[in-house]
């Protein structure tokens, strides 16, 4: 048990652990920049088209104007201490989103007040909502042309299926666009555009604007009153005296409502031009969830394999999750972890129950994007920089030595994409090696592969951009002169019938030679269930040290694929017979013997290939919508959904990622630059016959 005492400012209940999430573009980085100034942590504003954000702190991201990495940092508003991490919005880094929403208590999701919600939001929503994670949502960029509050709250019940509830009601909007009232308090707020927003008045509520706010504060407390069945008194106020009822009892049953998320409350303003953003805090501090909030910590034990529950508290033993590994210029190797209970100290040995291994921390950081606070020790409920593990990777569970357990892992998906990569001269060599190393355990979505024909280093990510970012990395962080191929597909191969094999392997060279006999069972697996390896050995036949070998060898079969080298996936593989030699059976015999029946087994079974299938969202003006529908059929794509608004058509389509290439030029040229889409990987489906014959030629 540590020594250290947690600030009696920071107390637990005081804490809050947020995430700013949203689609591209929608200023989840320029929010986060004005509560950085309005909390006092920075005193000039970061403005993300200028390339001087905070967060965005990465060469990239600041020539781009995008969130490619996501960024931590704390600020105190009010008594409440609020840890932050602004994630990216691009779908290629989707697992910055992820990984983040597995360690937060609450969420801000931020949304376009003329676009509403736009397909990126709809995926970190779907992410937020498989963590249980409650969310309360901003309507951002309220001063520009075509904001509509409404339709915003609208679209987000639409098609979010959320609870949406304004909490407040604008003033004006476009150009007019001053302020907000608060139905709570019924009070209206006005920004003064001289103190950058900094200051505000708060004043009555504008007459014409009266009757309305009158019905929509009504409607929100008929809505907050089925929050909680037991609550009666409640109920009983808002049916006969609404006027009785006092601030704090509808903002206790609104934080009832987020913390049971069952309510989405719904605020707005423009952070771009400083307006709404300390409301915005003020809805954080009053109905986000605490640690505590958020209940018992859930885990399994090592031991028993039983579940088990951990009381978040600093006097409970240690239990956190590493969530991100970030290759640090000045310091190393940085591991964020968020403390689910327990004390985090430097100095101290923990044990890795994922990898089982005992690590020590040597030293703990606070970050502000990155820049660095040393500190003692890190508390119940916060999210720590640690200096020193060597073996932890992204998802792993860190514990006191006495408490094995592993909290729930976290679940990546497969990358899409993939390109050669070659280094120019020897002396990169050791380079490339070191910089793909750093960046696959900073990354669990790029993966490195070698190609066993041709020797060729391959590297597979989410997207386009997603390897161009990285590449992009590896020439300026490591230094690496390498030549880069083609972003080429990643397709998978499976079977489509079961069969068998029966394989030797044999060799005699002069003295000592090699035999294995191995016979398989193979046949589909259930889609998307992966690839099972079993043993139905019996008897002795091929002996138990041999088994092994043999599994290990037919998963390094699986590895590369019998019609074009790709992965085997989907395969349910079980070894029912063989054959061993006194003398010269060995462990590597019957592993390469175990590779070699699966690539036999596997050309009997009628091979496919498989292909990923994009989920494809284009937003056009509507008279380029026969282009934009004709481009994606000549894609091989489907048309899945359309949906109409205000002059601007959602096209929904799913098409093979092969014909993806170049796209953003083809839609820049046929909509004279008015349409946008987004893609993100949605499911693998077998490749016609015609094209499986051309890609098998090559």
């Amino acid at each position: 048990m540590s020594n250290y005492k947690r600030a009696e400012k920071d107390k637990l209940t005081h804490v809050r652990n947020i995430g700013i999430m949203a689609h591209i573009d929608a200023g989840k980085t320029t929010t986060t920049e004005r509560i950085l100034f309005y909390s006092g942590r920075v005193h000039k504003l970061g403005e993300v088209h200028e390339g001087a954000a905070t967060m965005d702190f990465m060469e990239q991201e600041r020539e781009r104007g995008i969130t490619i990495m996501s960024a931590a940092t704390t600020v105190y508003w009010g008594d409440c201490k609020i840890n932050i991490i602004d994630t990216p919005g691009h779908v290629d880094f989707t697992v910055e989103v992820e990984r983040s929403l597995r360690v937060l208590d609450g969420a801000v999701a931020v949304f376009d007040a003329v676009a509403g919600v736009q397909p990126q939001s709809e995926t970190v929503w779907r992410q937020a909502t498989r963590y249980g994670v409650p969310r309360i949502a901003f309507i951002n960029k309220m001063d520009r042309v075509g904001a509509d509050y409404f339709m915003a709250v609208a679209s987000m019940r639409e098609k979010l299926g959320a609870n949406a509830i304004p909490v407040q009601c604008p003033i004006g909007a476009e150009g007019e666009f001053k302020g907000m009232v608060d139905l709570v308090s019924m009070k209206a707020y006005l920004f003064l555009d001289e103190t950058l927003g900094a200051n505000y008045d708060t004043t009555e509520v504008p007459a014409d604007l009266l009757e309305q706010c009158k019905k929509m504060r009504q409607e929100l407390l008929e809505e907050l009153a089925t929050v909680d069945d037991n609550d009666e008194a409640f109920m009983t106020k808002v049916l006969e005296n609404p006027a009785s009822l006092t601030e704090d009892e509808i903002h206790a049953v609104i934080r009832k409502g987020v913390v049971a998320n069952k309510i989405n409350p719904v605020v707005c303003g423009t952070a771009f031009k400083n307006k709404g953003v300390q409301p915005l805090l003020d809805a954080v501090v009053r109905w986000m969830p605490s640690p505590l909030d958020r209940g018992m910590i859930k885990g399994i034990s090592i031991k028993t394999g039983e579940p088990v529950e951990l009381t978040p508290s600093d006097n409970t033993p240690l239990a956190a999750l590493a969530f991100k590994i970030l290759s640090d210029p000045y310091v190393g190797r940085l591991t964020f972890v968020r403390v689910y209970s327990g004390t985090l100290a430097k100095g101290e040995s923990i044990m890795n129950t994922t990898k089982d291994k005992r690590e020590r921390i040597s030293r703990l950081l606070e970050m502000h994007a990155n820049q660095r606070n040393e500190k003692d020790a890190f508390f119940t409920g916060d999210i720590a920089a640690c200096i020193g593990l060597k073996y932890t990777s992204t998802g792993d569970t860190l514990c006191a030595e006495d408490n094995e357990l592993l909290l729930e892992k976290m679940e990546f998906p497969e990358p899409v994409i993939s390109m050669a990569i070659e280094p120019k001269s020897k002396g990169d060599r050791e380079k490339l090696a070191t910089a793909l190393s750093s960046l696959s355990e900073e990354d669990p979505t790029f993966r490195v592969t070698t190609n066993e024909e041709t020797g060729q280093t391959i590297i597979s990510g989410m997207g386009e951009l997603h390897l161009e970012i990285l590449k992009d990395r590896m020439f300026r962080e490591f230094a690496v002169e390498a030549n880069v191929g083609k972003p080429e597909v990643s397709y998978k191969e499976t079977i489509t019938k079961a069969g068998k094999s029966e394989t030797k392997y044999v060799k005699q060279s002069g003295g000592r030679g090699q035999y294995a006999h191995v016979c398989i069972e193979i046949e589909p697996n259930e889609k998307g269930k992966g690839n099972e390896v079993v043993s139905k050995v019996v008897g002795g036949v091929i002996p138990k040290e041999y088994i092994n070998p043999t599994i290990k060898g037919i998963e390094e079969g699986l590895a590369t694929g019998v019609l074009a080298g790709y992965n085997l996936v989907d395969v349910k593989v079980a070894i029912t017979y063989g054959s061993y030699h006194e003398v010269d059976s060995s462990e590597m015999a019957f592993k390469i013997c175990g590779s070699m029946a699966i690539k036999d087994a596997a050309r009997k079974c009628q091979p496919i290939l498989l292909e990923p299938i994009m989920k494809v969202v284009v937003t056009t003006p509507d008279q380029f919508m026969g282009d934009v529908i004709g481009d994606i059929n000549r894609r091989r794509g489907r048309i899945m959904n359309q949906t109409t608004n205000k002059g601007s058509v959602e096209v929904e389509s799913e098409v093979p990622l092969s014909e993806m290439f170049g796209y953003s030029t083809q839609l820049r040229s046929i909509s004279s630059g008015r349409a946008t889409y987004v893609m993100e990987p949605s499911h693998f489906e077998r490749v016609p016959t015609k094209i499986q014959e051309e890609i098998t030629k090559r």
